[in-house]
């Protein structure tokens, strides 16, 4: 435990463990009467776009690139909508889960050929959001 340079707020040290992997922290804790320090916080970075593969998706106007969802969470915005020309990389649905919105992108140039849930709807990592042709 040390003392830190501003009067009443003490810093302890942590080991905490989280999925195998220690991360160390320091906590200021606020004595009785002193004004708590302001921290900067640092925003979480945006879980990584889904990687979908290549494969036939049911129904007859669907097309056959799979783009689906990387997180659970919960359709946020439509981006795309079906006949839309789109290259490798573009934002086709954006899905939020924990107060982050998480884009989820085209895996190659194509025509959205079919969009396969509506705002609102709750998925799962690999729920079919849309299909490429």
């Amino acid at each position: 435990m040390q003392l830190s340079g501003t009067k009443g707020i003490i810093m302890k040290n942590y080991t905490i463990t989280v999925n195998g992997t220690a991360y160390d922290v320091t906590v200021d804790e606020v004595g009785a009467g002193a004004a708590p320090a302001a921290a900067p916080v640092k925003k979480a970075a945006p879980a990584p776009a889904a990687a979908p593969a290549a494969a036939p998706a049911a129904g007859g106007a669907a097309g056959s690139i799979r783009v689906e969802a990387g997180a659970a969470g919960k359709v946020f915005k439509l981006d795309t909508k079906v006949g839309d020309a789109v290259k490798k990389g573009d934002t086709v649905v954006t899905i939020e889960a924990m107060k982050m919105e998480i884009p989820v992108v085209a895996p190659q140039d194509g025509t959205v050929a079919s969009i396969d849930v509506a705002v609102g709807d709750a998925c799962e990592a690999g729920t079919l959001l849309a299909t490429l042709k």
